[in-house]
């Protein structure tokens, strides 16, 4: 099979504990480059975090941000855009009140959260992405609802880290009950993502290989965590980290190596270096 798009989740997948891309992962990008292939990063991050990403990678494609509900290059001339409605958005901070959680109302340009100290364990266990204040505002306020009245908003998605896990599937539950406009996606054990209806990773992987003319048995995929599995699942070769959970790695058709020893590069190394330039197989197939 010709592979001719490598869709890449960020965090657990390319980047190191200490935030950077090692240099194997980086040739290993170049090289799949090299074979015309385009990469494509998925990611929960906001647009300016993952675009920062793409540039160290020198990736220049679309870029699959805020779990999907914003893909675009550049964050003025996104080709997709969905929002949760700002009467929805209000309503659901007044029903996670009633829970011990962080919550984070995610725009594509800034982002209003509350005021939470978490235990130090928990904080361990998931960490909320890393942003460049100087390119995206962060605002953490006591009331965030009263803040979002004032300054009301249609986010692209919203982030909540809980406490405890039983509160987050209780939260789920209620959501889902509640709201037919929105989805609830599960990441780490306490950690809730919520996003416009139809919005998710494979949405957006599927967008754009509509735009591209690229076909399912064509796609790459490698991801590590549980937003990851539907577009393992779908993709022509799913892939897995070996950091992922159980639960991926069962689903996946190839485990590569943990992101602490550069399982991307691995990956990439063992399953394109037979294939050729897309552009030398276009000139001998015509």
């Amino acid at each position: 099979m010709i592979y001719k798009l490598l869709a890449l989740n960020i965090d657990g997948t390319l980047l190191q504990d200490n935030g950077r891309i090692n240099k194997v992962t980086k040739d290993a990008i170049d090289f799949a480059k090299d074979k015309d292939v385009k990469i494509i990063l998925t990611t929960s991050r906001n647009f300016l975090a993952a675009k920062r990403v793409a540039k160290s990678l020198k990736i220049e494609e679309h870029i699959i941000a805020h779990q999907g509900a914003f893909i675009g290059k550049e964050i003025d001339k996104p080709v997709l855009v969905r929002r949760i409605s700002e009467n929805i958005t209000e309503e659901m901070l007044g029903l996670l009140e009633a829970f011990s959680c962080q919550i984070k109302v995610i725009h594509e340009k800034f982002m209003l959260g509350n005021k939470m100290t978490l235990p130090n364990q928990l904080m361990g266990r998931v960490v909320f992405q890393k942003s460049n204040r100087m390119a995206y505002s962060e605002q953490y306020v006591d009331d965030l609802r009263e803040s979002f009245q004032e300054n009301p908003m249609s986010p692209t998605m919203m982030e909540i880290l809980f406490e405890h896990k039983h509160d987050r599937d209780d939260a789920i539950k209620i959501i889902e009950e509640m709201y037919d406009e929105v989805e609830c996606i599960k990441s780490n054990p306490q950690r809730l993502i919520v996003v416009p209806k139809l919005v998710s990773k494979l949405a957006g992987v599927q967008f754009l290989c509509e735009h591209h003319g690229i076909r399912r048995e064509e796609v790459v995929a490698i991801g590590s965590d549980l937003d990851d599995l539907s577009l393992i699942q779908w993709a022509g070769l799913g892939v897995a980290m070996g950091n992922a959970p159980l639960e991926v790695r069962n689903a996946a058709n190839w485990i590569t190596r943990s992101y602490e020893d550069n399982g991307v590069a691995y990956m990439v190394k063992e399953h394109f270096r037979k294939q050729y330039r897309l552009t030398f197989l276009r000139n001998i197939l015509k």
